[in-house]
């Protein structure tokens, strides 16, 4: 039981480490100061489109009390559109609270622009692009159909006003940047969902799991159990005028607990055994959840496939998929389980293949220890182990075969 319990929390440790090396996720807020200036980096990339509005109060031609006014003005209108965005953004719509209080903040956004765009020129008209993305990111889909319009409506009527009659692409824009925005927010939305979705089924799976294993002890050890209390109660009474027939009972206790630890041996290796389809369903989400991706196939056939040797290849998939995560700095990883032909008889044939750099057991330095494992696994299973670099990154394959291998060392 403790080996087990020391296997989920190496996993553990592995998911923990591949969630602190990847970048921060979209629909997530930011862990610390490094992913903040991430995000802010990302976000702020689209305020490119205020390159016109600073051009004009650098053009010298409004009075510096309008340069004053406008450069305030700009900022509150960039400091309240980033944290609209920045907390809204893939997020619950939430409270009604909430939603009341982000609609009064872009009805103030707005404003603000139709100010500024009446005060100081067409120039300015592009602040609208900025009040169509806190609509699209901010209110929930109901009002964004007619916010967004509303938004384009008030953009044209001051362009009209200001006699600025090529407007059609700024409407463009803050119809399709609005809309689109609202699509992304909906799409960052459900993804987090899928993600919350399967971490629970993974949870469901732990947990049902581990009522496997405890309801095979119960009934493994009940009825063994039971029979050495009692005996040993027998044995008890007998000894003093009958020893034996009390020594026949203390056998019966012997070969009773002997094999009570036979069928626990049993049961315990069989929860520890990984199954080849599994490893590569759980291949292919620690991989997208560390960013590489992932060309893994679907359902391999295992017909005919003894169970050690898929246990080999099973553990062989896992070292390799853990080394690509915490160590080689992939961004590609590619996974083949194909059968073959040899001359010793047929084999099945695993192959992990990435475009990093092999981490800590890569070519000319020697195998580390969980390489040096798995090629003891899969000798007793009669296989073999083939890892090092190639021409852009490292691969490692592992091949068993598909007869039942010869007696090689010692079952423990």
């Amino acid at each position: 039981m403790s080996v087990g319990t020391e296997d989920r929390r190496g996993e553990d440790r592995v998911r923990e480490e591949a969630r602190a090396e990847r970048p921060v996720r979209v629909g997530e807020p930011p862990r610390d100061i490094r992913e903040t200036l991430r995000k802010g980096l990302w976000i702020g990339t689209w305020l490119l489109f205020l390159s016109s509005p600073v051009h004009d109060l650098a053009s010298g031609r409004h009075s510096p009390a309008c340069i004053v006014a406008g450069g305030a003005g700009l900022a509150v209108f960039v400091t309240v559109y980033l944290t609209l965005v920045f907390r809204h953004m893939g997020r619950p719509t939430g409270r009604l609270m909430d939603q009341r209080y982000a609609g009064g903040l872009i009805a103030g956004l707005g404003m603000l622009a139709l100010v500024l765009s009446l005060t100081l020129g067409t120039h300015w008209l592009g602040l609208f692009v900025y009040v169509s993305v806190c609509c699209g990111a901010a209110l929930p889909s109901g009002a964004v159909y007619w916010t967004v319009p509303l938004t384009g409506a008030v953009m044209v009527l001051t362009a009209l006003h200001l006699g600025d009659r090529d407007f059609w692409q700024l409407l463009m824009l803050v119809l399709l940047i609005g809309f689109s925005m609202a699509g992304v927010r909906q799409l960052v939305r459900t993804t987090v969902e899928l993600r919350q979705a399967r971490a629970t089924v993974a949870q469901l799976a732990a947990n049902e799991e581990r009522l496997r294993l405890a309801r095979d002890l119960h009934d493994l050890l009940g009825h063994s159990l039971s029979l050495i209390t009692l005996k040993s109660e027998l044995a008890g009474r007998m000894l003093p005028d009958h020893p034996d027939k009390a020594a026949q009972q203390v056998a019966d206790i012997e070969r009773v607990s002997r094999q009570a630890l036979v069928d626990v041996r049993e049961a315990v290796s069989g929860y520890r055994r990984p199954r080849l389809s599994a490893e590569l369903a759980g291949a292919r989400v620690a991989l997208t959840a560390a960013d590489v991706v992932a060309d893994i196939p679907a359902e391999p056939d295992l017909t005919g496939v003894p169970e050690e040797s898929e246990s080999a290849l099973a553990w062989a998939l896992r070292e390799a998929v853990t080394n690509v995560v915490r160590h080689s700095g992939a961004s590609r990883c590619t996974v083949n389980v194909v059968r073959r032909q040899t001359l010793d008889g047929p084999i099945l044939e695993l192959s992990v293949e990435d475009n990093g750099s092999g981490g800590p057991s890569g070519a000319g330095r020697g195998h580390g220890n969980g390489l040096t494992g798995l090629t003891e696994r899969l000798q007793k299973a009669g296989g073999q182990l083939e890892a090092g670099r190639v021409k852009h990154g490292f691969r490692l394959v592992a091949r068993v075969p598909l007869t039942p291998a010869a007696d090689v060392g010692s079952p423990a």
